[in-house]
């Protein structure tokens, strides 16, 4: 661990015998490659909503982008607390990643750009955007507004042999 690591804790009660804590760069790796990510918003009424989405892990934060209108953003605007979450469906292999903190909108220019690009050379030319106003712009000039959620806690558990739930606090 280094000094800018957050420090690990493993939960024994959901962990294998001898299980040690999971490493934070492996969970980093894990958040950069996911191809999909689950996003949990809350609704005005309270009520839960899940949705699946692509994003970039880029500076220490989870980034993800939603048209202005579309449900997760509007609950966003009354309720900014959220959890995205990524893994696999096995029960036996692999590991699941669960990101939570606060979703706070982007809207610098240069972050922006810097984020398209991130976008483009993890998904290709199909994910292309523009920059205007504070927003990606896409193809149709339909426009997307960019969140980041740096971390609060994440989470990451081990499937397999051996089970681990590490748990990981930042500031």
């Amino acid at each position: 661990m280094t000094a800018d690591e957050p420090a690990a804790e493993l939960d024994a009660r959901y962990s294998s015998p001898g299980a040690r804590p999971g490493a934070w760069a492996e969970a980093q790796e894990l958040l950069t490659g996911a191809e999909l990510y689950w996003l949990s918003t809350v609704r005005p009424d309270g009520r839960p909503h899940v949705t699946p989405l692509i994003g970039v892990w880029w500076q220490d934060a989870l980034h993800f982008s939603t048209g202005p209108e579309e449900r997760k953003a509007r609950n966003l605007a009354g309720n900014p607390e959220v959890v995205l979450m990524t893994g696999t469906n096995a029960w036996s292999a692999g590991t699941d990643v669960v990101v939570e903190g606060r979703a706070e909108r982007v809207t610098d220019e240069d972050r922006l750009v810097r984020l398209a690009r991130a976008w483009e050379e993890k998904y290709g030319p199909v994910w292309h955007f523009g920059v205007a106003d504070g927003a990606f712009v896409g193809s149709l000039d339909n426009r997307a507004h960019v969140f980041a959620v740096s971390p609060r806690t994440v989470f990451a558990f081990g499937k397999g042999d051996p089970f681990t739930q590490t748990r990981w606090r930042f500031a």
